[in-house]
């Protein structure tokens, strides 16, 4: 008997037969010969069907099967080189283990709104297939990269009692018999994680409750966020910028076939290789106004001034020294001058814009609980984030890195909410 593969080993497999189990992608017919695309959710490959290499009953099949009906396939894999993966199998027999209904999404251009309302279905599609696989590797190259500095994972959190980011933009939830919010971010949590385990990261699911219609935002987003003791804002840039080099090189690396899929221009993810420019947001004012921007000194940087910014690089450009009013409460103020704070945010090339944002900490507690007075914050939500400035406070730093933009960028993306399997948006909350 055959044996049983998974698609993307077939390579190993050359002039063995074999049996792959899967689904229709495609269909092509040609008088005593036709083509099937077959899909397992490893690879597509193309099945080559002889009329004088199966039975009449198999070659017939041409003209029943359907768009994504489940089939099991025996056949003998050959070398293909004008195939993209070089491979194909010589069909022996043809299995039907379903008959699909008339496919919704056929091989054909589509609307957004009617492929995002299909969305359990157009994920079968190459591109938001190829656009998974890179998503996972980005995922499993986060884990690895922390893993292998002595990070320790903590998970944070998904109900808070208080907001990381701002208060303008919580999702608010009776938790029992008092409210809660949907996270915006475990920085907080991890803030004391590392008190007692020195390096952590947290990484999941946070929420914004923005009301933004750009391609570069969702309500719910993924996050991954590393904190360390006893790193200055100086440690916590190097750290970022080795982060980003490699997780794109580690896509280039496992990913070459779905970043082919998508026509991804390979060259401009090989230029990402650290030292990043780095320059401040002085420096950043003065390019856009020199490009035009009616923009002012504490003005934030946003869609359109991130990618005026990044465009005069090849890789992403480290923007740092932001004015303090524009910035959370427990960023440390630049000891040289207080009107700016120790943060960082790394802009992706290519229109991209903002895939880190993170700061060095204060560590002082007078100044937290003036901060925390001067913007009304409940002092009282914040007391155990108090108690790690009374206990032992060092010196410490972190970042946030977006997973979805991180992978919208490096797979070319036009609008983040392909880069998550399920997106949600000030419009969308199905399926």
């Amino acid at each position: 008997m055959p044996e049983y593969i998974l698609a993307k080993h077939l390579s190993k497999h050359l002039n063995e037969e074999v049996i792959l189990k899967g689904w229709v992608y495609n269909i092509r017919k040609s008088g005593k010969i036709w083509f099937l695309v077959f899909r397992d959710g490893t690879e597509f490959v193309q099945c080559v069907v002889l009329m004088n290499e199966v039975s009449g009953e198999v070659f017939e099949l041409k003209t029943t099967l359907t768009q994504e009906s489940s089939v099991m396939i025996r056949g003998i894999v050959q070398e293909a080189p004008r195939q993209e993966n070089g491979i194909e199998i010589l069909v022996k027999d043809i299995e039907v283990i379903h008959i699909a209904e008339e496919y919704p999404i056929a091989l054909k251009e589509h609307g957004v709104d009617f492929l995002l309302d299909n969305r359990h279905l157009w994920l079968r599609s190459r591109q938001p297939y190829a656009i998974m696989k890179v998503r996972a590797e980005v995922e499993q190259a986060c884990r690895d990269f922390f893993n292998e500095r002595d990070f320790t994972l903590v998970d944070s959190p998904m109900f808070t009692p208080n907001a990381a980011e701002g208060s303008t933009t919580l999702f608010e939830t009776q938790y029992f018999d008092r409210k809660a919010y949907l996270t915006q971010s475990g920085q907080l949590y991890s803030e004391a994680a590392i008190m007692a385990l020195n390096r952590t990261y947290c990484f999941g699911p946070c929420f914004r409750a923005e009301k933004s219609k750009t391609r570069r935002h969702l309500t719910e987003f993924w996050m991954v966020e590393p904190e360390m003791a006893f790193f200055d804002i100086h440690d916590d840039m190097a750290l970022a910028e080795e982060f980003v080099e490699y997780l794109v090189q580690r896509a280039l690396k496992n990913c070459r076939r779905e970043l082919e899929i998508l026509e991804r221009d390979i060259s401009k993810l090989e230029a990402v290789k650290r030292p990043f420019p780095r320059i401040t947001y002085d420096d950043a004012i003065a390019v856009l106004k020199r490009k035009g921007f009616d923009i002012a000194w504490g003005d934030d940087l946003g869609a359109p001034h991130e990618p005026a910014v990044s465009e005069d690089y090849d890789r992403p450009v480290m923007i740092w020294r932001w004015p303090a009013a524009s910035k959370a409460f427990y960023m440390k103020r630049d000891p040289e001058d207080e009107r700016y704070v120790m943060g960082v945010d790394v802009i992706a090339p290519e229109g991209h814009g903002e895939i880190i944002g993170g700061s060095q900490r204060e560590e002082d507690i007078k100044v937290l609980l003036e901060r925390i007075d001067r913007e009304q914050l409940p002092v009282d939500d914040f007391q155990w984030f108090l108690d790690i400035r009374r206990y032992g406070s060092v010196p410490h730093s972190g970042f946030g890195l977006g997973l979805e933009r991180t992978v919208g960028w490096i797979c070319g993306t036009h609008h983040i909410r392909e880069c998550i399997p399920w997106p949600r948006t000030m419009a969308r909350l199905k399926p």
